[in-house]
């Protein structure tokens, strides 16, 4: 718990301070007067104004937001002899580079993480697939566990090398949320390589849920049928099953891999009641046969088996690691291609094609934080660039209260020659509140669902 609110007021505070400076730093560029720089609301924790600078900077209580307070005549009243610093009085082209910087910031400094953790090396599991799920698209276009990913493309682009198992999951993501074909170049475990396609308007992608790879039937890499540890009181440890059983049959099933032991596991059911069946396994050499009856547990609807023990072994890692410029320009293009991917939800979202499910709130986003600063240095960068790139994609939404509302004006301004009028500014400005609020609710309604429904 602690971790996770230390790793969720990290990257929260992070990312809005790297937002704001970017405002910040192009506003002196532009010779506007910066009268507060701050990182959170309410009370100043902290507050600091270096020597010689107009600008105090502050440190709030509460760390949701924050902001850039300028001289604006439409703020308070402004000295004759200041009125070139203030920012209401600068040309169309200042104003607009002020306000789209503070998402571009974001923008690049998801560039830059994406390039640490290229250039640092990452372990990541080597592409040879599991077993797909029965009826699955991976199941339909012929996979059959075993094979290993050499190149991959979305649609008819040039297939590209896969150099990990995590490249060949965002291809799929893309692909099932795009509604875009998939193709595999795989070297199967005998015979030639060959080209597959995985057809993914099969797909109803509506709810980018925990079931969507479950629908592509590629869950994860493989790995060995051999059960890891054993929890007490569970079905592993009364029917006998130990820590390092390699298991060879279920029922009349031969066992290949963890993933189709895992399915066979789920599967264990006559309606609702628990199937027990007679597992073959390798115990050090030795031939054995037990009788397992796994524990029924519900899932999302359904009931499915559970035998509580980890099943599968560890998958064959990787080290993935670029060289300096080749990890900047995949750090762009992973940038690139994740602002895409967030535009393109959101306008599903907003034309009905996707699930207001798959917004997120705070409470989402300090879960996330918290796993993946327990899983490491790597994993918590990942989710730091994930985050920076949906802020700033988000900040650029034309909505009125955003970054990008106020780009709308001036875009008006440059094609009209005219500011827009208070009174408009007024209406439009309540109605941002209005959709924002509405989204936060959403948001927040989703998370209560996700962790505690």
């Amino acid at each position: 718990m602690l971790l996770t609110v230390v790793a969720f007021i990290v990257a929260l505070g992070l990312l809005i301070a790297v937002h704001e400076y970017g405002h910040y730093r192009v506003a002196v560029a532009c010779g506007v007067k910066v009268l507060r720089f701050s990182v959170g609301f309410g009370k100043p924790l902290f507050t600091w104004r270096p020597k010689g600078s107009p600008t105090e900077f502050v440190l709030g209580a509460f760390p949701l937001g924050g902001y850039v307070r300028m001289l604006d005549e439409r703020e308070a009243p402004v000295a004759p002899e200041e009125r070139h610093l203030a920012f209401n009085t600068q040309p169309l082209r200042s104003r607009a580079a002020i306000v789209v910087a503070g998402p571009l910031a974001n923008l690049l400094l998801a560039v830059l993480l994406y390039s640490i953790v290229n250039w640092n090396g990452v372990e990541e599991p080597k592409a040879v697939l599991a077993s797909p799920v029965a009826g699955s698209v991976a199941h339909s276009a012929g996979l059959r566990g075993g094979e290993l990913v050499q190149r991959a493309a979305l649609g008819s682009e040039e297939l590209e090398p896969v150099r990990s198992f995590e490249d060949l999951r965002w291809l799929l993501t893309r692909g099932a949320l795009e509604g875009e074909s998939v193709r595999l170049d795989v070297q199967p475990q005998t015979g030639a390589h060959r080209e597959m396609v995985l057809d993914m308007s099969k797909i109803d992608s509506r709810e980018a849920d925990a079931q969507l790879f479950r629908k592509i039937g590629i869950l994860g890499p493989w790995t060995r049928p051999v059960l890891g540890e054993v929890m007490p009181k569970g079905a592993a440890e009364r029917a006998g099953l130990q820590q390092g059983d390699v298991v060879l049959k279920i029922g009349t099933t031969e066992v290949v891999d963890g993933q189709q032991l895992r399915e066979l596991i789920r599967k264990s059911m006559q309606g609702n009641e628990p199937l027990s069946q007679p597992w073959l396994i390798d115990r050090a050499g030795h031939s054995l046969t037990l009788d397992v009856l796994p524990d029924a547990q519900p899932e999302l609807g359904a009931t499915v088996g559970r035998i509580g023990a980890y099943v599968g072994a560890s998958p064959e890692f990787v080290t993935v690691e670029y060289g300096l410029f080749e990890g900047f320009w995949t750090g762009v293009v992973k940038t690139w291609d994740v602002s895409l991917l967030t535009l393109k939800m959101m306008g599903r979202m907003v034309i009905g094609e996707a699930s207001l499910k798959n917004l997120s709130g705070p409470l989402t986003i300090a879960d996330y934080a918290g796993r993946s600063a327990s899983l490491g240095l790597t994993q918590y960068l990942v989710f730091l660039a994930l985050i920076s790139v949906s802020l700033g994609v988000l900040n650029l939404l034309p909505l009125p209260v955003l970054d990008g509302g106020h780009l709308m004006y001036y875009l008006w301004e440059g094609v009209t020659g005219k500011q827009v009028s208070d009174a408009w500014l007024e209406r439009l400005q309540r109605g941002g509140v209005a959709v924002l609020l509405l989204m936060m609710s959403i948001a927040l309604f989703n998370d209560i669902t996700r962790l505690f429904g």
